[in-house]
């Protein structure tokens, strides 16, 4: 959604000019306005002048654009702080993604929890996905590394596909676990009906702006793409974990 949503900003948000108006607070006004006409269904969540001057940085979710004041130019891209070292950007994504993680309703995740739970991450996960199923073939080893792992769903052929119906069928089942399990070994599961939240996790996964599975996202915000052994990823939060200490 949020794809499709920026690429329309691009196109149309240049055919509608606002005329440049002076102050913080008519310029936000401006760039509401703006958007307003190009994402009629869509409120940002932020709007602040940007680290970089003449510039404002607009937040969706986690996704992060810059508007010229009058609203009529945009940037999406990174924005690289030389002198600090720091990619404003991904930092601004960061925060933006630590505050989704925390409002996640855990009734609305399948997690497979150790005895001891020292690490805890978010997994946009699809059932026909490879390195998904290599992962979860693998869950008593992140299990015994202490980590916790919190499945979302993300069927990436979308909604009301095959991939769809059988994240369904697993988030429905009377034993998540034992369905998650058997679905990700290939195994047939019956058909379930249900109120679920496999939509609602797509549209998620598409506010941290997840392209692909699986996706890891750690309590601080940060991203890690794609299937990581147990061993690994623990070191990484082991470092991540003393760097902010």
């Amino acid at each position: 959604m949020y794809k499709r949503l920026f690429a329309s900003l691009f196109a149309l948000i240049l055919s509608a000019p606002l005329a440049l108006i002076a102050g913080e607070k008519e310029d936000v006004s401006a760039i509401k306005t703006a958007l307003a006409k190009i994402m009629p269904d869509s409120t940002p969540d932020s709007i602040s002048p940007a680290a970089l001057t003449g510039l404002y940085q607009v937040v969706f979710g986690a996704q992060v654009l810059y508007l010229s004041p009058d609203g009529r130019y945009v940037i999406q891209g990174d924005l690289i702080d030389l002198d600090k070292q720091e990619n404003i950007t991904e930092s601004a994504r960061s925060i933006q993604r630590a505050k989704l993680v925390k409002n996640i309703d855990d009734s609305t995740a399948i997690i497979f929890k150790p005895a001891d739970v020292k690490y805890s991450i978010t997994v946009f996960t699809d059932i026909d996905c490879g390195y998904c199923r290599k992962l979860h073939q693998e869950i008593e080893q992140y299990l015994a590394e202490g980590i916790q792992i919190r499945y979302l769903a993300f069927p990436r052929s979308g909604v009301n596909t095959k991939s769809y119906f059988k994240a369904v069928n697993v988030w429905c089942a009377k034993d998540q676990h034992k369905a998650m399990t058997d679905a990700k070994a290939g195994i047939p599961q019956e058909k379930q009906e249900c109120d679920n939240p496999v939509e609602s996790h797509l549209k998620l996964g598409e506010q941290f702006g997840v392209t692909g599975t699986p996706t890891l996202v750690l309590d601080s915000g940060d991203v890690v793409p794609g299937y990581v052994p147990a061993p690994r990823l623990k070191q990484m939060l082991q470092k991540m974990k003393s760097a902010a200490l």
